[in-house]
């Protein structure tokens, strides 16, 4: 008999989050299913080198070594099955290593495993069809060290039809984890895209662990217990309908400001939310409060989604090294400039002498001076600063001199200079290369550990991804009638921010509902470009949630070249909400 609740435990947001997470999860007694999200684009690069040097490694060894090895007795005694994409690009590495565990303390386990997410193979006949980066159009780079489709969740859900008590995947949505256990226990159809993307959201909320809980929350101050911050658990219905909560005394916060921020934590259009199952829309989306750490959420709507799959690859650039060095006293940020800019003119010289060429790219940023604010931050004296000095280029003898040269600054320039910390490691450069291939050229199976291998069937899906959207509703005038006074956004609005590539986006909501209007009248797209002009190099457009009252802000070529390109040392736009929170808006005078 199925059950009208089921309760879903998000265990980990990336790999080398906190072993409390599952520990405390199962240890709750309150869960059905625990899920982890351990995949980053880099992870999978990672992961692609690491089983090139070894054929039986390739795969987040932590979820084995560390989190099964606290919690795998305790949660089959309890019947929790447990979901994870922590094969990376060797799931049955994955799941061996799973059975010899179990083999060792001599526990029964049914383990699943998910494939097809590789498209490795695909990559020649691709490049004779000249496929193209999916923004920048670019032709395929010549050495991809990894390329996978995200997969969705119908794979998961066939093998927990098929009884597995433990599932592993490589490369999947981050939600599919969640929508996988919830397509399983309600038995909802491929075609039900009402409940996927409400279950979608439900695994969007918990996949990056704590932050759907508190974590990160801008009122960060109001958040209890961090040494024991608690991980999300959605209690979900048949209907889609799920209450966000925590375990029993755990820390945390779960509020509509909490899981607010998460629902808007790296969404594009939140009315064209693209997943391999369905497209969702989050616009009208409602959070209630209905108890002590425990929000409501209804309203996600969806219909069919694409015909095809995104596949991230990554690929080698040559390599990169950063050098960091701390400098005291008077003038520090401008001591550590100098000191940059010398390291720099030296290697360049050493450079030429041995006919090398020039470094491809180079960042250098003070930490300490608060370089996303730019022109934002008042002019006063640091007598402490960072100097950070990023590079590439195509040769890694290059950078092994660049890394000699960054410790003599200790005795040779500037007057308080230390921390040099030892040479810098030098690295393949490691980049993004996205594209869409057609769901028909992709071919998911599932094997059960010692059993037959099973080809799932995946709808077809829609029209081909389209044209993104224009912004939902078009700005206002940025005017404010009347006496007013200035304040800082945060004292109207929380936010959180997050990168795509090299997009950042960030999402802002109301803290009272009554001054959404004041917000969209003055967070325009021109307002909020020319506030970040510094760091924010193309198009801004503003979308809408009026479901909780919240504006997300798209801003493309913000970071640098994206995650693993950028040489920034917020690489991933984390802190370009905090920037925003700085902005001032004006507020009539006689406002609470």
């Amino acid at each position: 008999m199925r059950r009208d609740t089921v309760s879903i435990g998000g265990a980990s947001g990336f790999w080398g989050d906190s072993v409390t997470g599952p520990m405390q999860l199962v240890a709750s007694g309150r869960i059905d299913f625990l899920v982890f999200d351990y995949l980053a684009e880099l992870t999978m690069s990672l992961l692609a080198t690491a089983r090139m040097k070894d054929p039986s490694l390739g795969y987040a060894t932590d979820f084995v070594g560390v989190a099964m090895r606290a919690v795998l007795r305790d949660a089959l005694a309890q019947n929790i099955r447990i979901i994870a994409n922590a094969g990376g690009v060797n799931p049955r590495g994955c799941a061996a290593a799973l059975q010899a565990l179990a083999d060792e303390w001599g526990v029964q386990v049914r383990i699943a495993v998910v494939e097809g997410d590789d498209v490795m193979p695909l990559l020649p006949a691709l490049r004779d069809e000249g496929v193209r980066e999916w923004q920048s159009d670019s032709p395929l780079p010549p050495k991809v060290l990894s390329a996978n489709a995200y997969l969705g969740a119908l794979p998961i859900k066939a093998a927990l039809d098929a009884d597995a008590q433990v599932v592993i995947t490589g490369r999947c949505v981050d939600s599919a984890v969640t929508l996988g256990a919830l397509m399983h226990a309600f038995d909802w159809a491929a075609d039900d895209y009402e409940r996927l993307a409400a279950g979608s959201l439900a695994g969007h909320i918990i996949e990056c662990g704590c932050q759907g809980v508190g974590g990160l929350h801008t009122d960060w101050e109001s958040v209890p217990d961090w040494a024991h911050s608690g991980y999300p658990i959605v209690e979900c219905r048949a209907d889609g309908s799920f209450t966000v909560t925590k375990p029993e005394g755990s820390g945390g916060l779960v509020t509509p400001a909490t899981v607010g921020e998460q629902l808007l934590y790296e969404i594009g259009d939140p009315a064209r939310y693209v997943l391999p199952d369905v497209i969702c829309d989050f616009t009208q989306v409602t959070l209630t409060q209905t108890g002590e750490h425990r929000v409501d959420v209804r309203g996600a709507r969806g219909r069919a989604p694409t015909s095809t799959y995104k596949v991230s690859a990554t690929y080698a650039d040559g390599y990169r090294a950063t050098g960091q060095l701390t400098v005291i006293g008077f003038d520090a940020e401008r001591k550590a400039r100098r000191t940059a800019d010398a390291i720099l003119e030296r290697t360049r010289g050493l450079f030429r002498q041995l006919g090398l060429a020039d470094y491809s790219d180079t960042h250098v940023d003070t930490l300490g001076s608060a370089y996303l604010f730019g022109p934002h931050q008042p002019q006063v004296p640091r007598f402490e600063s960072v100097m950070w000095l990023a590079v590439t280029h195509p040769e890694k003898q290059a950078l092994e001199l660049f890394a000699r040269e960054i410790a003599p600054a200790a005795t040779s320039w500037a007057p308080g200079t230390t921390g040099a910390g030892g040479r810098p490691s030098v690295t393949p450069a490691i980049k993004q290369f996205a594209f869409l291939l057609d769901k028909a050229r992709v071919r998911p199976q599932l094997t059960l550990l010692g059993g037959e291998s099973i080809e799932v069937r995946v709808p077809s899906g829609g029209a081909p991804l389209e044209t993104p959207s224009v912004a939902a509703t078009p700005s206002s005038p940025a005017s404010l009638a009347g006496p007013g006074r200035e304040v800082p956004l945060i004292e109207l609005a929380y936010a959180r921010s997050g990168d795509k590539g090299d997009t950042v986006n960030i999402g802002v909501m109301a803290r009272r509902p009554e001054d959404l209007p004041l917000l969209r009248a003055q967070l325009t797209e021109e307002a909020v470009a020319a506030y970040l002009a510094h760091v924010v190099k193309g198009r801004v457009t503003r979308y809408d949630l009026p479901g909780i009252h919240a504006l997300n802000f798209v801003c493309e070529q913000a970071l640098g070249g994206g995650g693993m390109a950028s040489l920034r040392h917020d690489a991933l736009g984390k802190g370009m909400a905090q920037v925003l929170l700085a902005m001032p808006v004006r507020i009539p005078a006689d406002h609470a």
